[in-house]
């Protein structure tokens, strides 16, 4: 995914909640979310928030997942689309495709500490699917794929200081992963349960629907 060209903690702030888009910083007392809890820009702090109509509040909702996950509008709406297409509940079928891109994987897994790491990390070749060298984020994985860093990897300080920064992290259980090869299983397709991205995604289907 491109630059937005917006600092990333000012996406966070103007949702008003954690995307988790800094890694190990969102953790800590330094997140920004947590010391200025109005929205960035002039009107922020002790301006009144205004009450969002039904459209703003979808809005809103399909921002928040658009940039936790790090997706264009673009490629969100064929995202929607293909959910809605799928048998099943759409806003499920959303999520679930979203779960199992490989740079989502990566993140999930432990190997990076925010998705943006993640992708830069797929971006560069450094991630293999089933022993395959795959360098597309938006690769859709399947029930039983492995996915690992490939061998020539496993020494860069920044990727093998996030599998330990991530060790205190729980992992989702549709995800097996073994820290010291660096190697992880999808197990099975996640349900909404497993997920515990803090969305509601039956708002955005409205949204496409209009």
């Amino acid at each position: 995914m491109a630059s937005e060209g917006n600092p990333v903690c000012r996406k966070c702030r103007r949702e008003g909640v954690k995307l988790y888009l800094k890694g190990d910083k969102c953790y800590s007392r330094k997140c920004p979310v947590e010391k200025r809890t109005y929205p960035p820009g002039m009107h922020g702090q002790g301006g009144m928030r205004r009450k969002l109509s039904d459209y703003g509040v979808q809005l809103r909702e399909k921002q928040k997942m658009r940039r936790i996950y790090g997706v264009r509008e673009g490629q969100f709406r064929n995202y929607v689309k293909e959910a809605v297409r799928r048998p099943g509940v759409t806003g499920e079928n959303l999520l679930q495709m979203l779960e199992l891109r490989l740079d989502n994987l990566v993140y999930r897994m432990g190997i990076a500490t925010s998705r943006a790491q993640a992708r830069q990390f797929v971006n560069h070749g450094h991630i293999l699917v089933n022993g395959k060298r795959v360098n597309i984020p938006s690769y859709q994985a399947r029930v039983n794929d492995v996915v690992e860093v490939c061998e020539d990897a496993k020494k860069i300080l920044p990727l093998a200081a996030a599998v330990e920064a991530a060790g205190g992290r729980p992992r989702p259980a549709w995800l097996q992963f073994d820290a010291s090869q660096f190697r992880g299983t999808v197990v099975s397709v996640p349900v909404r349960d497993d997920i515990d991205t803090d969305v509601q995604e039956s708002l955005i289907v409205e949204f496409y629907s209009r």
